[in-house]
């Protein structure tokens, strides 16, 4: 009776053992969990860095492409245009003709200049013969010296009238040749000015040259913002008309003094250095710059939030990585962006994305860092 309960007495005090230990191990899962719980998951956000940017007053304008040298090419000669070879948008390349003249005229006068240049010739051929028979002769003492002087002033009229003719040939050639029309250098045909058949005048254009030297966007600008400190070299952000995915940045390398009398505005020309190739001459373009520009700050609108119906942004905190509210002052707002006058220092780094699922002091972790 005794043993058998001893045995009994030791089988209530293991499952006892159990039971407290069973306990505990609830308790510590428990408290783990209580931990996990209180500490949650950073939050994945998008950030910038605070920069200053030289920022302005902006101008707006359109304007269009134009080549920076064009040439227009013409006779020297007035005429009859029978040919020309080449027609708006064709390229053209240097010493090519595009034009010529009716040249019956100019080939007649050459060839009697040839004829005038023959004959003068032979009539030296016969001088120098006649003035070589004259000199042995006065060696001979057979004629006197005036008999020989008139040869060799013969023998000298006839070398006067080649060098005379031959200049007369040299001169019908060249009016030859100025009625083929030549382009000085390559570029591409923006504008015509006669068809064939058609009489010309001296110095009347027939083709203007686009070179392929650089291109131009020439805007006219009010004389407001000529005098409120446009200046040459400043850049100009320009894209296309019907495309601003294709656009490129130049600067002004000529401000027309004297407005335009009809729309009182002056022409502005911006060279761009390396135009894409969607750029296309007499295409229409916009262009902006910046006028009275400063050291400023720009902000995505995406980072802007409210506190108290006042403007802010969620700063976040270089050490521990957690976000603070921040109130700013705004200076002005722009399609996508937000200029900010005061309330951030550039190097900070500020959410912007997400930002109303944001509280104070939550922890984030940092996207694409």
């Amino acid at each position: 009776m005794t043993r058998q309960t001893g045995t009994n007495a030791r089988r209530m005090a293991g499952k006892r053992t159990l039971a407290t230990w069973g306990a505990l191990a609830a308790m510590l899962l428990g408290a783990c969990n209580e931990k996990t719980e209180s500490a949650p998951a950073s939050r994945p956000v998008r950030f910038t860095v605070v920069e200053k940017h030289d920022i302005g007053d902006p101008i707006v304008v359109t304007g269009h492409l134009r080549a920076r040298d064009e040439v227009s090419l013409a006779f020297r000669l007035s005429g009859k245009l029978t040919e020309r070879n080449l027609d708006v948008g064709d390229n053209v390349q240097a010493g090519q003709i595009v034009a010529r003249l009716d040249a019956q005229v100019e080939r007649n006068t050459k060839n009697a200049a040839q004829a005038d240049v023959l004959a003068a010739q032979a009539a030296l051929e016969q001088s120098e013969a006649f003035e070589r028979r004259q000199r042995q002769l006065l060696t001979d003492k057979v004629i006197s010296r005036n008999e020989y002087d008139l040869a060799l002033r013969q023998l000298k009229t006839a070398r006067a009238q080649v060098d005379a003719t031959q200049a007369k040939l040299k001169s019908a050639e060249e009016q030859l040749s100025f009625t083929d029309l030549k382009s000085e250098a390559a570029g591409v045909i923006t504008k015509k000015g006669a068809e064939p058949g058609e009489v010309v005048q001296a110095g009347q254009m027939i083709l203007m040259v686009a070179q392929q030297s650089g291109r131009d966007a020439v805007f006219d600008m009010p004389a407001q913002v000529i005098r409120e400190g446009l200046s040459s070299r400043q850049e100009v952000e320009v894209w296309l008309a019907d495309n601003q995915d294709i656009a490129t940045t130049g600067t002004i390398r000529e401000i027309s003094p004297q407005a335009d009398p009809i729309t009182r505005n002056h022409q502005v020309k911006v060279e761009l250095g390396s135009p894409p190739l969607g750029m296309l001459l007499g295409a229409t373009v916009v262009g902006r710059l910046q006028l009275h520009a400063e050291p400023l700050i720009d902000i995505p609108s995406s980072a802007l939030t409210m506190r108290e119906n006042k403007p802010a942004v969620w700063i976040i905190d270089s050490k521990d990585k957690r976000v603070h509210l921040r109130e700013i002052t705004i200076g002005r707002y722009t399609p996508d962006s937000v200029i900010v006058r005061d309330g951030l220092q550039a190097g900070e780094r500020i959410v912007t994305a997400g930002v109303q699922e944001l509280h104070e002091g939550q922890a984030v972790k940092l996207l694409g860092e």
